[in-house]
């Protein structure tokens, strides 16, 4: 790679031209023979078409829909990239299929579209749910992926999940729990700033109201100010975001009543503070990280960069920093979450996903860190501690059934089993291939880049 600047974003683009695309499908079952395909397809595939028609149901037994979700996205809100379409859309949907059978043994395909009118969003996802087991709703703007999750979830018989939402919420909810331990702290009696009004915050706000958490125990700032009962905007936004609408209402300035401001003085006397706003750096500043109260707790989750670096917040006193980015110790990663919570859900054929199963993720990710020994530079188990995986999938789908959601009554133990030897198998599977050289390595001058990264901040 000489003569190129070399960044993740350098070596990302010449792999995916490289490799062209990330993933694949591949038979599952013996074939090559004219009678395997008389047996998979013409004739003999008349007979599973028939069941199905006769019984919907059985197309979870008969295909691959038990296993099978779609990576939905319109492109309009990607990354830290924005409005890019469906076209720069579908990458980050193809690596999000690539971590679902990577990390959860799920089929996912990405599925990009230009139906940005929410009702022809919606009627796409009815029309393809014959196809699926589940949807994972990504990367679309806000407000209105909060109306296209709710109308979905009342609408489809299938678990509907948007990540930027429920994902981001799920993995901070844990950190929070373990950051909340380490500091002698209990989470309920927190003072917590929220810093950004979008999806994954209005996501969080709600799971920490579930969790216990008093609504004057926080309060919230938008790009223009704190959020409160009297705001000159507030009738605007019951009409435009009812959602960010019922945060300002219930929380009223939080515990100081603010009237005016914004993140310096959602800051004074917070115990800790999640940021998912705008890059950074210089979004949060280390004087505003003084304000907060002892052993600060600071999550910022902008990326690329996020609101402030992690070394200057520790300067400033905090206690725990974690951030969106996987170069940082304590990274708020949805991928802790999305791959397991859907393995636990198309397990026990759940009808949705709740807010309770959300948080029984959670839980169970806090308890696995907790488990391996919490310190500041580790509150949330990382990628690569596969095991946890299991133990999530386990935890959403036995809540599933607790709630009464479950068309299939697993208990806890019986789908620890089922995920650890679906997501086994699938790491065994990646393996063998890339050991018989069916999967080319990485270029060593790529390797050797990688190598170089790995050991600076990024």
């Amino acid at each position: 790679m000489s003569g190129e600047k070399i960044d993740w974003y350098t070596i990302s683009r010449r792999l995916h031209r490289l490799y062209e695309g990330k993933i694949e499908v591949i038979p599952k079952v013996p074939a090559g023979r004219q009678e395997d395909y008389a047996i998979w397809y013409t004739p003999g595939v008349a007979g599973p078409a028939r069941e199905n028609a006769e019984d919907p149901e059985q197309s979870f037994h008969n295909t691959w829909r038990w296993n099978a979700i779609a990576v939905v996205s319109d492109g309009t809100r990607v990354l830290g990239l924005g409005d890019i379409g469906p076209e720069g859309a579908l990458p980050v949907m193809e690596g999000k299929a690539l971590l679902f059978k990577a990390l959860g043994g799920v089929d996912a395909v990405p599925l990009v579209h230009r139906a940005r009118d929410p009702e022809k969003f919606l009627e796409l996802l009815e029309l393809i749910e014959p196809s699926f087991g589940g949807i994972n709703l990504e990367d679309i703007e806000s407000p209105k992926c909060f109306y296209i999750l709710d109308e979905a979830r009342r609408r489809l018989e299938i678990p509907v999940w948007h990540d930027d939402q429920q994902g981001t919420a799920t993995v901070t909810l844990a950190g929070l729990i373990n950051a909340a331990k380490l500091t002698g702290r209990r989470l309920q009696e927190m003072r917590i700033a929220i810093i950004g009004v979008g999806a994954a915050n209005v996501a969080l706000y709600r799971l920490l109201r579930a969790y216990g958490v008093p609504a004057e125990n926080i309060v919230a700032v938008d790009s223009r100010g704190v959020l409160h009962g009297e705001r000159p905007d507030v009738e605007k936004l019951r009409e435009s975001n009812p959602w960010k609408y019922r945060i300002a209402v219930e929380t009223d300035g939080g515990w100081n009543g603010l009237r005016d401001g914004g993140i310096a003085e959602a800051l004074e006397g917070a115990d800790a503070v999640v940021a998912a706003s705008k890059p950074g750096p210089g979004v949060i500043k280390k004087e505003w990280i003084r304000r907060m109260n002892r052993d600060p707790i600071v999550f910022a989750e902008a990326n690329p960069v996020p609101e402030i670096w992690p070394w200057e917040a520790r300067e400033a006193g905090a206690r725990i920093v974690a951030t969106g980015r996987s170069d940082f110790p304590n990274q708020v990663n949805n991928s802790l979450a999305f791959p397991p919570i859907f393995r636990g859900v198309l397990d026990v054929r759940a009808r949705t996903i709740t807010d309770e199963m959300a948080i029984a993720a959670a839980e169970e990710l806090a308890r696995y860190a907790e488990e391996r020994g919490l310190r500041e530079d580790y509150i949330i188990p990382t990628m690569e501690e596969w095991e946890v995986f299991p133990r999530v999938a386990a935890a959403t789908a036995a809540k599933a059934v607790e709630q009464g959601l479950a068309r299939l009554k697993l208990s806890y133990e019986e789908e620890l089993e089922r995920a650890t030897r679906i997501i086994r198998s699938t790491l065994e599977k990646m393996k063998a291939l890339r050991e018989a050289g069916l999967v080319a390595p990485l270029p060593e001058d790529v390797e050797k880049a990688i190598r170089g990264l790995r050991g600076s901040r990024g």
